[in-house]
C-alpha cells in the first residue's frame, strides 16, 4: 500500500486550487480524479463569472471568501496572462420599489467589502448600454468573466510543479480512518489502496456520496444534497451590450440575466428545475419563458432569438423554497476525524472564491 501526505478527491477548480495549495506547502499530493479528464462536472457548466460579492449575506463564508478569492484571481490572472476581463456587472431597475432594493443592495455590499458600487440614473446607465432599458442601476465595475479551463490548466500546471499528481479514472470507492490517517480504496485498473495522512474531499456534486464511502464518518455531519439545474440560452447573433445585465433579484434568485462570454457570445438563464438524477439536457421550449423577462431590460430582443445552450447543476444542501445555504467545510472539529476535510455545497461563487477557499482549507490543516 502507498503512503501519501495529502489526497485531493476532485479535479474541478476547487480540487486543484486545493491541491495547488497543498503543493506549495512542501506536502506530497495526489489529485484523484473519477472522470478521465480534470474539470467536466460544476467547473465545466457554469457562466465564468468573476463575481463582486454582492449578494451573500454578511460574515458568511460566501462573502467572505467571494470577496478574498475575487482579488486573488484577478492578480492570479494579471500574473499568469490567464485570459480573463473585467467588463463590469449593471444590476437593473425597473420600477420606484426596484430602485429602493438598489439602495439596500448597495449598502449591504459594502457591509461584505464591496465599496465600488455605483448608483447610476436611467440617462447615466442608458450612456453606458444604449440597447438598455431601465429607471436606474448599480453599476459593478469589479465584476468579470474568465476563461474557467485556463484557469484550471494553470492550476493543475502550478500543483504539477511543485509535485502534484493527477490520478484520472480514479474513484474513491471508500476507506477508514486509522491512528496516522486515511486508507483510500480506488477504483482504477489496480485496484490501487492510498493511505494518506490528509485528504481533502472536494468531489462537488459527488461529494456527499464519497463521504458516506468512509466508514467511521458520522452520518449527520454529511449533510442532504439537492440538484438545482440552471438552463442556458444562447443568443442568435450578437448582443448589443459589453457588460453583464442582471435585474434586480427577487425572491426565487437573481432573475433572467445575461451573461457574456470572452468572445462575446451573450447567454441568457437560469432556468431552474429541481432534478432527482444528473441531466444535463435544455429543452428548447424552456426559452418560451424568458422572452417578457427579458424584454424588460432589453426590449430588443427578437422572437425566436433563444436557442439551447448548455446546462450547469448546483450542489444545493437546501431544498427548493427554503433559504439559500452557505458554503460547508466540514474539518475534524465537526466530524472527528483526523485530517480530513469535506467540502459541500460549493456553488456560485465557488470559481471567484476557488484561491480563497484554498487557503482557507489549508490553513485548516495546518498542523496535520
Amino acid at each position: 500500500m502507498e503512503k501519501i501526505d495529502c489526497a485531493v478527491i476532485g479535479a474541478g477548480v476547487i480540487g486543484l486550487a486545493v491541491a495547488r495549495r497543498l503543493a506549495a506547502q512542501g506536502r506530497e499530493v495526489v489529485v484523484l480524479e473519477a472522470e478521465g479528464s480534470f474539470g467536466t462536472g460544476i467547473s465545466a457548466r457554469n457562466s465564468e463569472v468573476i463575481h463582486a460579492g454582492i449578494y451573500y449575506p454578511a460574515d458568511s463564508l460566501k462573502a467572505r471568501l467571494c470577496v478574498a478569492g475575487r482579488r486573488l484571481l484577478y492578480a492570479y490572472c494579471e500574473e499568469r496572462g490567464i485570459a480573463h476581463r473585467r467588463c463590469g456587472k449593471l444590476i437593473v431597475a425597473n420600477s420606484d420599489g426596484q430602485r429602493e432594493e438598489l439602495a439596500r443592495i448597495a449598502a449591504a455590499a459594502r457591509t461584505n467589502g464591496v465599496d465600488d458600487l455605483q448608483l447610476l440614473s436611467r440617462e447615466a446607465a442608458r450612456s453606458l448600454e444604449p440597447a438598455l432599458e431601465c429607471s436606474a442601476a448599480l453599476l459593478s465595475p469589479s465584476t468579470g468573466i474568465i476563461d474557467s479551463h485556463a484557469l484550471m490548466l494553470s492550476l493543475l500546471g502550478d500543483a504539477e510543479g511543485k509535485g502534484a499528481v493527477l490520478a484520472v479514472s480514479s474513484p474513491v470507492l471508500g476507506g477508514e480512518p486509522d491512528d496516522a490517517g486515511i486508507v483510500l480504496d480506488i477504483g482504477d485498473a489496480s485496484g490501487t489502496r492510498l493511505h494518506a495522512g490528509v485528504v481533502v474531499n472536494c468531489a462537488g456534486l459527488g461529494a456527499q456520496q464519497v463521504s458516506r464511502r468512509l466508514r467511521g464518518l458520522p452520518a449527520a455531519s454529511v449533510p442532504p444534497l439537492h440538484y438545482a439545474k440552471g438552463n442556458y440560452y444562447a443568443l442568435a447573433g450578437r448582443a448589443p451590450f459589453s457588460r453583464l445585465i442582471y435585474p434586480v433579484p427577487e425572491a426565487a434568485g437573481l432573475g433572467v440575466h445575461l451573461t457574456l462570454d470572452l468572445g462575446g457570445q451573450a447567454r441568457f438563464g437560469p432556468d431552474v428545475e429541481w432534478i432527482d438524477s444528473i441531466d444535463y439536457s435544455v429543452a428548447p421550449g424552456r426559452a418560451d419563458a424568458f422572452y417578457a423577462e427579458v424584454r424588460r431590460y432589453w426590449p430588443l430582443l427578437a422572437d425566436g432569438a433563444l436557442l439551447p445552450a448548455y446546462a450547469g447543476i448546483r450542489p444545493k444542501l437546501t431544498a427548493a423554497g427554503q433559504p439559500a445555504s452557505d458554503f460547508l467545510v466540514s474539518g475534524p472539529a465537526v466530524h472527528g476525524i483526523r485530517g480530513l476535510v469535506c467540502l459541500y455545497g460549493i456553488e456560485s461563487p465557488g470559481l471567484t472564491a476557488s484561491l480563497a477557499l484554498a487557503d482557507y482549507v489549508g490553513d485548516m490543516l495546518t498542523g496535520f
